[in-house]
């Protein structure tokens, strides 16, 4: 049974170690955003690249990084986040530095390799210690987990959206592709500064027969957390559309796709603005559980909402609704997807779950993709209905999690 949370105000009084973890967030998304957009760009233009030697390099990057999660969050499990954060912020400056350079496509395949491998590390580490830390806030508080890490996933936000600006802004002062990565592994570097003062050391755990190899078995067989990673999945499925399936739409509505960057940014806004007090007002009245499904549901009506919706102003009103319906969706069932692995995996193995989560997330958006991209010549209203059955099924598969929480365990790990 889930008691009501007291209102704590519009944002939480976070602890010096949050506030770590969540101007990590911040800044780890900023510098990333500075060069992502522009690196097709760069790889056709600037170096040549055909289309699908460019599709193959950005796919690479992408399968190193969410691919390889759960690697970064086992070793965190093993080795603490604190040399797992550090190490990664060491690789994302040096593939930084070598894609500022790369002129070949070796060279630039080994680059993005690098990056994404990094965040495989930096991520899992700070997500699963984020998830930690709002637990142990939370016990001692009582300030519902959700409101702390939907600050995190603001930051988060405000990082992807002021990124391509800084980038653009160094383009527009006379710099290259070559500049913002250099200004992107600066980042980093103040970022892999910062933790290397301020992250404090996790005390050793020794190894017992709990916590030897067959220990995955905890997480991997754990049908609670397997539903939620393929409710999860469901989201990440559907979120990826506004990069697959969005742009169709918009360019069947106006003749091109120049529309694009607008939407994005009132995703982003969306979140910026609207998540602290959208997640406090879910916190103190829907469990987790409730929330989760809420979510799934709101995305689903994103994508009912396309073929329904009257076209507006320049033909963009269904587009517009499906962005601001997946992004409300997204700030529903976020935080509270992640507040609740800590209640379904073992504390010893969260950075384990947090990698598996991405994990089986971006397998099933591989998988899911594809699948769509055979849809997109289909009639709209097919193509729509066939959408919103995915994160309909993913909230039939959430309902069957326990709406309640575990007492969680007394959490020794985390200092400030």
């Amino acid at each position: 049974m889930t008691t009501a949370a007291p209102d704590t105000g519009a944002t939480p009084a976070l602890k010096p170690y949050l506030r770590l973890l969540t101007a990590t967030q911040f800044a780890f998304n900023t510098g990333f955003y500075a060069v992502l957009p522009y690196l097709a760009a760069h790889l056709g233009d600037g170096l040549g690249m055909a289309g699908w030697l460019v599709g193959l390099v950005l796919g690479l990057r992408t399968f190193s990084q969410q691919g390889l999660f759960v690697v970064g969050g086992a070793l965190t499990d093993r080795y603490g986040p604190r040399p797992v954060v550090l190490t990664g912020c060491v690789l994302r400056i040096a593939g930084f530095c070598w894609l500022a350079q790369a002129g070949s496509t070796a060279t630039v395949i080994g680059a993005v390799l690098l990056i994404g491998f990094a965040a495989a590390l930096f991520s899992p580490a700070v997500e699963s210690e984020t998830a930690r830390a709002a637990v142990a806030h939370e016990t001692a508080t009582g300030t519902p987990r959700a409101q702390v890490l939907a600050v995190f996933s603001a930051a988060g936000q405000a990082g992807a959206f002021l990124g391509p600006l800084l980038g653009s802004l160094l383009l527009l002062l006379g710099g290259d592709f070559r500049t913002a990565c250099l200004a992107g592994a600066v980042v980093f570097v103040g970022v892999l500064a910062g933790h290397a003062k301020l992250m404090p050391h996790r005390p050793h755990r020794p190894r017992t027969a709990r916590t030897g190899a067959a220990l995955p078995r905890e997480v991997f067989a754990n049908r609670p957390f397997l539903v939620l990673c393929l409710a999860y999945s469901s989201y990440l499925v559907s979120y990826n559309q506004l990069y697959l399936a969005l742009p169709a739409e918009v360019e069947r509505a106006t003749g091109s796709q120049s529309a694009l960057g607008g939407l994005f940014a009132l995703s982003s806004l969306l979140v910026v603005v609207a998540q602290l007090p959208l997640t406090r007002w879910s916190a103190r009245r829907l469990p987790p559980r409730t929330a989760l499904v809420t979510g799934l549901a709101v995305v689903a009506t994103g994508f009912v909402a396309v073929p329904l919706a009257p076209d507006g102003p320049a033909g963009l009103l269904p587009a517009a609704a499906l962005v601001v319906l997946l992004t409300l969706g997204q700030m529903l069932l976020v935080p509270a997807a992640r507040g609740l692995v800590p209640d379904l995996v073992d504390d010893h193995r969260l950075g384990l779950a947090t990698g598996a989560l991405s994990s089986v997330s971006g397998l099933a958006v591989l998988v899911g993709s594809a699948a769509t991209g055979t849809l997109l010549d289909t009639p709209g209203a097919v193509l729509w209905t066939v959408l919103a059955t995915v994160p309909l099924t993913g909230a039939a598969l959430a309902l069957t999690l326990s709406g309640g929480r575990r007492t969680p365990e007394p959490v020794t790990a985390v200092t400030d």
